[in-house]
């Protein structure tokens, strides 16, 4: 069944983002037949129930997101979409003052953090593509699947505005417009240093194993291992801090907002749409 919905428009969004409907819908399709459901067409009181049980196992972000998918799955395939009936939006209301709506947010990886990380990379051929991903990470503010992306050839040197970093696609641009963000000349050195060292193309965040050796492409779900593992041989470690992949955005965003920052272009570097997404980000750590 879910290849015949899926099979309509696989290739129209991110993979990320086709990967996360199809987990998304095979969990209510498994769900459904545990309980001898039908899944299609769906119904909104089958949904509600569907909302009440997740909500004791499950956190109010990962239920949101599931049944928004559920809906743009249904609408897309051309099936009857009930996510937004009354029986569905009281469910999940009742989801929300059960369990509420805060979700856990992504430890900032402010200036003064990053300073003590990098102390912390060593002199040898992993510890420089560790400087890399630490100074990439932070200056372009990207995702993780955006900072594995980055290619050498995006690397752009302009006469009048110094060097930058060509962002090709991003999760808010689909349509690969692409826009230039701009980087320090250190990153840039260090950027081609590394280039020239591992003597690689293409991607610029590479795989490094513990004799040296480069491999592929970074797997983004490496970010934080990577961010954390610098951080235990901090001195003065706090255990209960962990970083993620997510720790660049939020912790250069504050830095951002600390130096007198508006909004607007802490939202312009962030690549965020809604003024409410990146509040989110901000206003727990303010």
């Amino acid at each position: 069944m879910i290849d015949e919905l899926f099979a309509r428009f696989d290739g129209d969004f991110a993979e990320n983002t086709m990967r996360a409907y199809r987990g998304d819908f095979r969990h209510y399709q498994a769900w459904c037949k545990e309980n001898d459901i039908h899944p299609l067409p769906a119904q909104a009181e089958i949904l509600a129930r569907y909302v009440d049980e997740l909500s004791l196992s499950y956190k109010s972000a990962t239920i949101r997101r599931r049944i928004n998918s559920l809906g743009t799955i249904l609408k897309l395939s051309k099936n009857l979409d009930p996510t937004k009936d009354s029986e569905v939006v009281l469910a999940l209301k009742r989801m929300h003052r059960r369990i509420g709506r805060q979700q856990s947010q992504a430890t900032p990886l402010t200036w003064d953090i990053l300073d003590k990380l990098l102390a912390q990379c060593d002199d040898d051929i992993r510890g420089l593509r560790n400087r890399v991903l630490l100074q990439l990470g932070y200056e372009t503010m990207r995702r993780r699947s955006e900072l594995c992306n980055f290619r050498f050839e995006d690397l752009i040197e302009s006469p009048k505005r110094g060097p930058a970093i060509k962002l090709v696609r991003s999760k808010t641009d689909q349509e690969g417009t692409s826009k230039l963000i701009p980087i320090s000349d250190e990153l840039s050195r260090v950027i081609h240093q590394w280039q020239r060292v591992a003597e690689i193309s293409g991607p610029i965040l590479r795989s490094v194993d513990r004799h040296g050796n480069v491999g592929n492409c970074l797997n983004p779900g490496s970010i934080g291992l990577i961010i954390n593992a610098l951080c235990s041989k901090c001195e003065n470690h706090e255990s209960a801090q962990i970083f993620s992949g997510h720790s660049f955005r939020v912790g250069a965003a504050l830095d951002l907002l600390e130096a007198g920052a508006s909004l607007e272009l802490i939202m312009l570097r962030g690549g965020w749409r809604s003024s409410d997404n990146a509040m989110g980000y901000l206003r727990n750590w303010c």
